[in-house]
């Protein structure tokens, strides 16, 4: 096949892409009060644009999603006013979803440094679609420096783990062993072990490759276990949060929780986020309390350090280094906000240094760090919400308009946020257990 034939069929798949992303905007005004309708509908229009991608008239996909941008308008009397390949401005972008194809390899022609941060992350539109999962699906990860593969943690008591970037994506396998809701997973740094937690307060630690349970602990309180983490440096450690208000290690190689491993934090554990050495790592709660930890050396006892209150039920923390100046800490929080915290000194104190306003309060919305940081007119964060959509942040841009891209395509509110190590694609689950993974421009 020819460089031609090869770039034309790419650029056809980005249209029919662009007839999803159209249809994903307005997906949030169709059936308002069945939700159910809003998947099942989404779901139908991605199979049928898989069964027709073969089709390559990019003249007449794109007077399609012309007319087909018009009669939703009417239909649904709002405008369009949202670039379905995003925005390439800070503010609101007057396009269509006539977007012609040509100004879209435009900004992809121009190099990294010079796009503004909403060119950086301008989406061509859906990469795949996955509904495997009956529940929610709360937790979406990939493994760390390879991004075809990806973790979905389930409410259904699977894991599933996809294979991204096969033609077309698949399920490569599903790990089942858990008995209640799979409420937390983490890869280990060479991606060859995954480690689980549960509702049903087992913590079961899988070989990837033979995609089989190598052991399975119990909670030391017998408790719903709600978040767990490899210790980033020692992956025979693993950190893990109880319903029950505990902090714990577990040393997964002897499936033994080692002397001084365990500190009451209080209510309900429900994230924990470790810095690279793996020497600190900061666990909070459902009371809205953050409080740093310093583990000691291959031991694994715990102490305790500096605690910080947020005013809502903390779903998710994420740790950055950015750019190795100013350490931070990222934090969901179910007061309808998402704190940005400064870690201030080496005992993990936290400076509040931003909030923005994120539709949560009664799901575990997830938020993270964009990966790659350098060379950009600054630094982003994205996060689900419960008003179905998915926001990127400027978190070091002006704080009366921090969002740079929205992205719509969830009739449900959106948890699990996750992109690949190289930025390519992102995905993101809701409460109806869909998983889509977008494609960046």
């Amino acid at each position: 096949m020819s460089c031609g034939v090869i770039y034309y069929w790419e650029i056809a798949l980005g249209t029919l892409s662009l007839i999803f992303a159209l249809d994903a905007r307005f997906n949030a005004y169709r059936a308002p009060g069945n939700p159910n309708f809003k998947t099942l509908y989404i779901r139908r229009r991605s199979q049928l644009l898989r069964e027709n991608s073969k089709f390559k008239d990019i003249e007449t996909i794109k007077k399609y999603i012309n007319i087909r941008s018009q009669l939703l308008q009417r239909r649904y009397g709002v405008q369009d006013n949202i670039s379905i390949s995003s925005s390439s401005s800070r503010h609101r972008s007057s396009s269509k979803a006539s977007l012609a194809i040509e100004e879209s390899i435009t900004i992809n022609s121009k190099k990294k440094n010079d796009m503004t941060i909403s060119e950086n992350y301008a989406f061509s539109g859906v990469h795949h679609i996955f509904d495997q999962h009956t529940e929610q699906v709360s937790i979406v990860k990939f493994a760390n420096n390879d991004r075809s593969k990806l973790c979905c943690a389930s409410h259904d008591g699977t894991v599933s783990i996809c294979d991204v970037t096969a033609s077309p994506p698949r399920v490569a396998f599903v790990l089942e062993g858990h008995t209640k809701a799979v409420t937390g997973c983490d890869w280990s740094a060479s991606n060859d072990l995954l480690v689980t937690c549960g509702a049903d307060g087992a913590m079961i630690l899988w070989d990837v490759n033979r995609r089989r349970q190598l052991r399975a602990v119990q909670d030391q309180l017998q408790a719903p276990l709600l978040c767990c983490v490899f210790q980033p440096v020692n992956n025979n450690m693993v950190i893990a949060g109880n319903a029950r208000g505990m902090v714990e290690v577990l040393n997964v190689s002897t499936g033994i929780y080692p002397r001084g491993g365990s500190s009451i934090l209080g209510g309900r554990v429900t994230s924990i986020a470790c810095e690279s050495s793996g020497r600190m790592f900061w666990a909070a709660n459902d009371k809205g309390v953050i409080i740093s930890y310093r583990m000691s050396g291959a031991g694994g006892a715990l102490s305790k350090l500096r605690r910080c209150c947020v005013g809502g039920a903390v779903s998710c923390l994420s740790w950055s280094p950015w750019l190795a100046r100013h350490p931070a800490l990222l934090v969901s929080a179910a007061d309808d906000s998402l704190y940005l915290f400064r870690i201030s000194d080496r005992e993990g104190s936290l400076s509040l240094k931003k909030r923005f306003d994120i539709a949560h309060r009664h799901h575990g919305v997830q938020s993270t760090f964009c990966p790659i940081m350098s060379f950009r007119r600054g630094v982003c964060v994205v996060s689900g919400s419960e008003d179905a959509c998915v926001y990127f942040l400027d978190i070091e841009g002006h704080a009366e308009q921090p969002v740079v891209n929205k992205l719509q395509g969830h009739a449900h509110p959106v948890l699990g946020v996750s992109f690949s190590y190289d930025e390519s694609l992102l995905a993101t689950s809701d409460v109806s257990g869909l998983v889509i993974i977008w494609r960046r421009s």
